[in-house]
């Protein structure tokens, strides 16, 4: 019993740290205080306050363009290089491959610095252009280590077959290759939409004085004072994050029965 209790109460314990603080921003978001930190009674006005407030809506609509897009561009450039790099024969590919994964083990505010600098010698106006493309710089890593990761585990035989039943490099690329790669793509592409949602550091150095993303002006906020309209916005974001990772596992859970269905006939 107590062998069996323990891995149990470890859990427990890991799950209550992760989402305690996540529970206290919801209950928070329905405080009638002002401040944060003390408990007045209950009340809905603060997301009252964050419908109308249209410039936090705005920093919402830069920030979910800007990581739609930058997932987009790393999971194409991210797909290409990996499988690239799995085709090519070169003395030197194992020193590419830890090139290209750097921007994951550089501290932000170097990447930033960099990019800063990079942006003012080629005098390039900071706004949505930088912050896409450096966006995409630091996100290509996670789509191309996904990606090979799958390719590592992909049988090589399917394109093989492709070929000799006459279809070209590009056909079976098309037809083969990328569907098997589709759930590497999507997770890729998935993770660089919340690293780019989650950015801060980066986009204070590449973002120009007309856009503005929600991280930045919630970062801004500390300097006022954060309202409970913020916890109001975190929660309605976490609430969507739940409703989209349960029709994900529905639709996973359901694909899987029909494919074990297939199976059995």
């Amino acid at each position: 019993m107590r062998k069996k209790a323990l891995p149990r109460f470890y859990i427990a314990f890991i799950l209550l740290v992760m989402y305690l603080p996540i529970l206290l921003v919801v209950i928070y978001s329905f405080n009638d205080n002002r401040l944060t930190t003390i408990w007045s009674g209950f009340s809905t006005r603060w997301y009252g306050e964050l419908f109308r407030d249209a410039s936090m809506f705005e920093a919402l609509r830069t920030s979910v363009e800007l990581a739609l897009i930058s997932a987009v561009l790393s999971a194409v450039i991210g797909t290409l290089g990996a499988v690239g790099m799995s085709r090519a024969k070169l003395r030197g590919a194992g020193a590419m491959e830890y090139m290209a994964t750097l921007p994951i083990m550089v501290p932000e505010i170097i990447l930033g610095m960099v990019f800063l600098a990079f942006f003012s010698l080629i005098r390039l106006p900071f706004g949505m252009v930088t912050l896409i493309i450096a966006h995409t710089a630091f996100c290509v890593p996670y789509a191309l280590l996904l990606v090979k990761a799958r390719l590592v585990g992909m049988d090589k035989s399917l394109v093989e077959a492709a070929r000799d039943l006459g279809a070209g490099e590009l056909r079976a690329f098309l037809d083969v290759t990328l569907p098997l790669l589709a759930p590497a793509v999507l997770s890729g592409m998935l993770l660089a939409v919340a690293m780019s949602l989650d950015d801060v550091i980066i986009s204070v150095f590449v973002t120009g004085v007309n856009t503005n993303t929600l991280p930045i002006k919630i970062y801004t906020q500390l300097k006022t004072g954060v309202t409970p309209k913020t916890n109001a916005l975190c929660t309605l974001m976490f609430l969507f994050a739940i409703i989209m990772g349960a029709v994900s596992y529905v639709m996973g859970n359901g694909g899987f029965r029909k494919k074990k269905h297939n199976e059995a006939i």
